[in-house]
């Protein structure tokens, strides 16, 4: 009887190990998959918002083309009309030419924002092939607030003493993990919203918290400050800026 019982009881121990065994490579292949589909679908809404952003440029274009092909049209007008004795030509009206047709804020590519939380000004890179905004953090520590997580920091320019009358403290919105090119582990950074006055936009923007020492401009303002307000002129820059010191 004792004989018969020895395999069944070796095959089912091999049977346990053998499950064991295959369990964290199972767990490890799910992360692996996850962790590229996450990269793949942050790639996917980068290219989209680009795309998107395209778009309005074209759109914009598109109008000014319209505007001017019209003002073409009446200088015609004028040069192919005789003109009369003693009659003094009038001269052709001017026409503003709308940037956007939707009326939009045009922005420069670098300009001049607040932070409401330390009434400070900082020079601003605006990026549309960014989908989120970001600050230069330092001196990030989180710490809890009325059982909620909050993080206190420094928004350095590189220039501006950083002490106790320039914190600023805000609560956490969410955390992301950004994968860099230069390191295989992800970075964990954290998300709060700020209000930031840009001229005559003043409203709440989400910001990620990293160290952007390396970068000329300690505040990037990303796709999701400017979609439907403004649109960027590359070309140009501090346009709001030399506004505000007329």
């Amino acid at each position: 009887m004792f004989s018969r019982l020895t395999p069944l009881v070796a095959l089912a121990v091999l049977s346990g190990c053998a499950t064991t065994d295959e369990k964290p490579y199972h767990q490890e292949t799910l992360a692996a998959i996850s962790a590229q589909e996450a990269s793949l679908n942050n790639k996917l809404e980068n290219i989209a918002l680009q795309l998107s952003n395209q778009s309005d440029y074209i759109e914009s274009l598109e109008s000014q083309v319209l505007v001017l092909g019209g003002e073409v049209g009446e200088l015609k007008k004028h040069v192919n009309t005789p003109s009369k004795a003693k009659t003094t030509p009038k001269a052709p009206t001017q026409k503003i030419v709308k940037v956007d047709p939707s009326n939009r804020i045009v922005l420069g590519e670098i300009e001049t924002v607040t932070i409401d939380n330390v009434s400070q000004r900082f020079d601003a890179r605006v990026d549309t092939g960014a989908a989120t905004s970001s600050l230069n953090a330092v001196d990030i520590a989180e710490f809890e607030r009325n059982g909620k997580n909050w993080v206190r920091f420094h928004l350095s320019d590189g220039v501006t003493e950083l002490n106790d009358d320039n914190w600023i403290e805000a609560p956490v919105v969410r955390h992301v993990k950004i994968r860099q090119s230069t390191n295989e582990e992800p970075e964990r950074r954290v998300v709060v919203e700020l209000w930031v006055k840009l001229g005559k936009i003043h409203e709440k923007a989400q910001f990620t918290l990293a160290d952007r020492s390396q970068m000329s401009h300690p505040v990037l303002l990303g796709r999701e400050f400017i979609r439907d307000i403004a649109v960027v002129d590359v070309s140009k820059k501090y346009i709001h800026t030399e506004v505000a010191k007329k």
